[in-house]
């Protein structure tokens, strides 16, 4: 977990539970103008990732105000990794391509104070434990409606959560407290999000039903209707986004 900088301040914070995650190898070259200025891709083992992922917002707090009826939403994001050399060291981050959620109101503020490519729509989820409790089958399902079709993305899992171990793909996926987001005039927004370590649980079987072409781009479409390269579960936790900053040019 990022240790906090108190003279950053927290614009945001919530519980990100039940995160679906399935990941896809991808070319390199797809995702390198996509990547913000100051950025560089990142890959895991020489291999290049995007992953889509689903999950659950909860309790959520803007400035310390809960909004109701903006407490508890699904989001389904498609997102990548990349890297930028800082005064510190090397901060590993995500770049989203389009993140989904069910309310208008929370997509114009990711949009306008973020510069995230946030859309709404019809959303809702299932998640489904057997009697086995957390050791038992875990199926987790996330479904959204895009030009009057049904899109969906599902993942079962069996078994306890465990500790991610360290240099696995899922290590890597996981533990990425940046994100970074293209402006316009091709500034680039920096900001910090703050969690601790999470427990997941591999994937037994998944399923994406999506139009990649209609929400992502055709460029897409053969990494994400290839099978994924890894799946897993993430319990999740609490969570805290801090106010972005431009970068310098």
């Amino acid at each position: 977990m990022m240790a906090m900088n108190s003279r950053t301040p927290a614009f945001l914070t919530a519980e990100w539970r039940h995160l679906a995650m399935l990941n896809f190898e991808i070319d390199p070259r797809i995702l390198r103008p996509l990547a913000p200025a100051g950025t560089e891709l990142d890959n895991w083992r020489g291999k290049t990732l995007v992953s889509l992922v689903g999950f659950l917002f909860l309790n959520t707090r803007i400035l310390g105000a809960a909004i109701p009826g903006h407490r508890d939403f699904e989001e389904v994001n498609l997102r990548f990794y990349v890297r930028r050399k800082a005064s510190d060291g090397w901060r590993r981050a995500v770049v989203f391509v389009k993140e989904i959620v069910p309310r208008i109101a929370i997509a114009w503020m990711a949009r306008a104070l973020y510069g995230e490519n946030y859309m709404a729509l019809p959303m809702r989820h299932h998640i489904e434990q057997d009697a086995g409790g957390a050791a038992g089958r875990q199926t987790v399902s996330y479904a959204w409606q895009f030009r009057g079709q049904e899109n969906r993305m599902e993942l079962s899992a069996h078994g306890q959560a465990g500790a991610v171990t360290a240099g696995s793909d899922v290590e890597f996926i996981t533990e990425h407290y940046w994100g970074y987001a293209r402006r316009r005039g091709g500034r680039t927004t920096e900001y910090r999000v703050e969690h601790p370590r999470w427990r997941v649980c591999m994937a037994t079987a998944t399923r994406l039903e999506c139009d990649v072409a209609g929400l992502y781009g055709n460029q897409f479409v053969e990494s994400l209707q290839s099978p994924p390269a890894s799946a897993f579960l993430a319990e999740g936790s609490k969570v805290t986004v801090f106010r972005g900053t431009l970068l310098r040019s």
